[in-house]
This record gives structure tokens, C-alpha cells and sequence, in this order.
């Protein structure tokens, strides 16, 4: 009894040289034979090695709204291999995008970042994105000088290639609170420790030699205000005895003309009585 198995290259070689040219068909008992023979071939001329290259993300790539702005993310190319890797990103939105970079070659053990742009549109949560991205590669061959003409003259059987579908997300209001609290500053903790109660702050710091200057001088200065007001309390009450005995003799004889001119000596003295008296009280108070 004959068991069934997989055709061996020669059968497969046979059946190749069987399969009809297009719009014929296979005579009668062959007609099956030729058919599955024809399916062989074709999946054999389309077999294609697998993606050497480990991509992270896998599968989707995934853009974050909201879609007034660019969004960006990010598509990461890890070559474990030990030969030199072509790469090359493809999409089929190419005016929605920007992908830089968009190829290249990846060393062994070295990885990449493709930083993938979505452009700003007008975004439509029933609206089912069609987006989708192709990473192509191919190993490198020894010489390279025209990265063209590599991809140009490459054979079907070595290129390699994986499919990425896009996926829009709208931040949910989790999210939102999220990024609204990551903007704030954080506060500051003063760590250092304090032993007494916080010293009053000052406008300006003094040296004790200073500040002793200055509590003579603010001393001298009050003890002149109060002889100036000495002074001005007797001039005060001499002017006043003056101007009585002013009134009782004429407007014209020597003793009115006396009296005007003390009446006059006097303004200048109060002036500087008041003077001192403002800079002792804000010397006083810079002090204290």
C-alpha cells in the first residue's frame, strides 16, 4: 500500500514543467495534478525569509491625541544578527507622515529609532484608520556605495518585511489629570534644620563697631534736637515779647525794625529743629 507524502524536487520539477500556460487547461485525469502543482510553485516563488530584525513596537504603532499638533512616536529597529542590515519604512498615508529616518543600515547588535510624525488633521473617533507602515529589509551586502541601486537590484526571495497598522487614541480624562499635574513645579523642601527661632530679617547687615557708631551718633543727634528746642522755645517766647512792645511804639522807629529782623532770625532755627528731629526719628527707627 502506497502512502501519500510531500512531492520531492523532482515531482516538483515535473509538475512545474506540467503547469499550462494561462487560459489552457490539463487533459481530463491530470487536470487535479496540474492545479495543485501550479498552488506549489506559486507559494514557492513567494516564500520569503523571515523579518531578521526585532521591532518594538510589533505590531502598532500608536498615536496619542489630541491631533491638533504633531504627534509623534516612536518605532525602535534592533538588528541580533552578526551582518549588516538595509532598512527601509514605507507607509500608505506618505502626505500624513514624516519618518526620520526613513532608511538606512543597522550595524550587528545595534538598534535604531525611527521617530514616526503624524500630521495635524481633523480627528473622527468613528473614523477606523486604514494606516499602515511596511519595514523592508535586506542583509547588506559587502560593499556597499549606492543604497539605490541595493534595493533596486535585490532579488524577491531577500527582502524582508513587517507590517505595523496605526492606532488613534484620545487621552481619557485620567491621562489629562496626569499631564496637568506633571507640568506643576514641584514645591521646594527646605531639608536644612533650625536650631532657635528664625532671625528677623534686615535690609542691610552691620558690624557691631557699626552699629555702635551709629547708636552715638542717633544719641548726639537726639540731644542737639533737644537743645535746638530749647533754643527755639526761648526765641519763641522772646519774639513775642518783642512784638508787644513793637506795637506800642511806631511802625517806623529802630525798635519795630529790631523786632522784624529777630521775627526773621527765628524761622531758620525752626526749620532746623524740625530737620533734626526727622533724622532722629528715622535713625531711631533703622536702628531699633
Amino acid at each position: 500500500m502506497r502512502t501519500a507524502g510531500p512531492a520531492t524536487a523532482a515531482s516538483a520539477a515535473v509538475a512545474t514543467a506540467l503547469v499550462p500556460a494561462e487560459g489552457r487547461r490539463c487533459p481530463g485525469p491530470l487536470s487535479r495534478w496540474c492545479e495543485r502543482a501550479s498552488e506549489m510553485a506559486a507559494a514557492g516563488a513567494l516564500a520569503k525569509h523571515e523579518q531578521i530584525l526585532v521591532l518594538d513596537p510589533p505590531t502598532d504603532l500608536k498615536f496619542k491625541g489630541p491631533f491638533t499638533d504633531v504627534v509623534t512616536t516612536n518605532l525602535k529597529l534592533r538588528n541580533p544578527s552578526d551582518r549588516k542590515v538595509c532598512f527601509k519604512v514605507k507607509t500608505t498615508a506618505p502626505r500624513r507622515y514624516c519618518v526620520r529616518p526613513n532608511s538606512g543600515i543597522i550595524d550587528p547588535g545595534s538598534s535604531v529609532i525611527v521617530s514616526v510624525m503624524l500630521q495635524p488633521f481633523d480627528y473622527d473617533p468613528n473614523e477606523k484608520s486604514k494606516h499602515k507602515f511596511m519595514v523592508q529589509t535586506i542583509y547588506a551586502p559587502p560593499n556597499i556605495s549606492d543604497m539605490e541601486a541595493v534595493w533596486k537590484e535585490a532579488k524577491p526571495d531577500e527582502l524582508m518585511d513587517s507590517k505595523l497598522r496605526c492606532v488613534f487614541e484620545m487621552p481619557n480624562e485620567n491621562d489629562k489629570l496626569n499631564d496637568i499635574d506633571a507640568s506643576k513645579p514641584a514645591p521646594v523642601q527646605n531639608t536644612s534644620k533650625q536650631d532657635g527661632p528664625m532671625p528677623k530679617p534686615h535690609s542691610v547687615s552691620l558690624n557691631d563697631t557699626e552699629t555702635r557708631k551709629l547708636v552715638e551718633e542717633c544719641k548726639r543727634l537726639q540731644a542737639e534736637v533737644m537743645k535746638l528746642s530749647e533754643e527755639n522755645r526761648h526765641l519763641r517766647d522772646e519774639g513775642l515779647r518783642l512784638r508787644k512792645v513793637a506795637h506800642s511804639d511806631k511802625s517806623g522807629s529802630p525798635t519795630a525794625l529790631a523786632l522784624r529782623d529777630n521775627g526773621s532770625n527765628s524761622l531758620p532755627s525752626l526749620l532746623v529743629v524740625i530737620a533734626a528731629i526727622f533724622i532722629g526719628f528715622f535713625l531711631g527707627k533703622f536702628i531699633l
